[in-house]
């Protein structure tokens, strides 16, 4: 009988190669990512333990044994969904592995552009103490964060801002209810910080555009640690120009890595991260151990526990 061949193109925490081979599946960990090496290896793998390579519909039909694509995290963007649909491929993700982790950044990133923590450090450094006297921030408490995006991430940011900071919390998300979920128009006047929790997909792709700046309250500030495809940067930038935003923190960018001549990389009023806030050790073991779980499962003719729903499919 031929071996459940499952692989695994980019490093991930041994906690999930373990778990794959205890399970008696067999690991393919080529030497490098790049697109021909992983088209090459794929043909003759049942499953593939997917973190940030693109599974595209050209690379995904010369692999006729494939079964299931177990994503590395939360985000299915680099798959194609539509393909995988109609081969009848199986896609899971880890929905419950890096909540803590994305939400504590994105924690980290609303102080530390609130407080002006990157220009301070950077003062000091320069050896520019007397900068204390002009890059005061603002106190949070008592003020409104906007929530964009209501999964775990998004509650778990909301929960912790009011409990912890003292914010007035809204949320906004077309699948929420409750009483301090609005409409986005709403939730923009009305807030000084906005979180982005969505993922990408064909809906969201550069929903928060220029629109949506000229309708923040002036002076507020920008969060995203979601996807940088749902930000247009452009707009973004002519937000920070003319006032409307005070200040942007940013993980995530439309094109990754994000190149040194962009706009965004040089912009003193923007905080910038690598996008890396699921990249605890903790979270990344978890992340790991659930997207091998997810294969197992599927090699021994089970369920998953986090099938991603697929186009056309109920």
């Amino acid at each position: 009988m031929t071996a459940f061949r499952v692989l695994v193109p980019q490093a991930v925490d041994e906690a999930g190669i373990a778990a794959l081979t205890d399970a008696g599946l067999d690991v393919v960990q080529p030497p490098n990512a790049d697109i021909e090496t992983v088209r090459r290896v794929v043909r003759d793998c049942d499953a593939v333990l997917l973190r940030t390579v693109v599974l595209d519909a050209a690379v995904l039909a010369g692999a006729p044994r494939l079964k299931v694509i177990a994503r590395h995290g939360v985000g299915v963007d680099n798959i194609d969904l539509a393909y995988c649909a109609a081969r009848g491929i199986v896609v899971t993700n880890a929905p419950e592995s890096n909540t803590v982790a994305v939400a504590e950044h994105t924690l980290a990133l609303l102080l530390a552009v609130a407080k002006n923590l990157r220009a301070a450090d950077r003062a000091v450094r320069a050896g520019e103490f007397a900068a204390r006297h002009h890059l005061g921030g603002i106190e949070l408490a008592g003020r409104t964060l906007g929530v964009i995006g209501l999964g775990r991430i998004g509650r778990l940011v909301a929960q912790r801002a009011e409990a912890g900071l003292g914010m007035r919390v809204r949320g906004h998300d077309p699948a929420a209810t409750g009483p301090d979920v609005v409409g986005l128009p709403e939730l923009l006047a009305a807030s000084d910080v906005v979180s982005l929790h969505v993922p990408l997909t064909t809906g969201t792709a550069g929903f928060f555009g220029a629109a949506e700046f000229a309708a923040l309250k002036p002076g507020a500030y920008l969060v995203n640690c979601s996807r940088g495809g749902v930000v247009d940067e452009t707009a973004l930038r002519t937000a920070l120009d003319r006032g409307q935003l005070a200040g942007a923190a940013l993980d995530v960018f439309a094109t990754e890595p994000l190149p040194a001549a962009h706009p965004l990389a040089s912009d003193p009023r923007v905080l910038l991260t690598p996008h890396m806030a699921a990249h605890t050790g903790e979270s990344l073991a978890r992340m790991a151990v659930d997207a091998a779980n997810e294969i197992i499962a599927v090699s021994r003719g089970e369920q998953p526990r986090w099938p991603v729903p697929l186009p056309g499919r109920s």
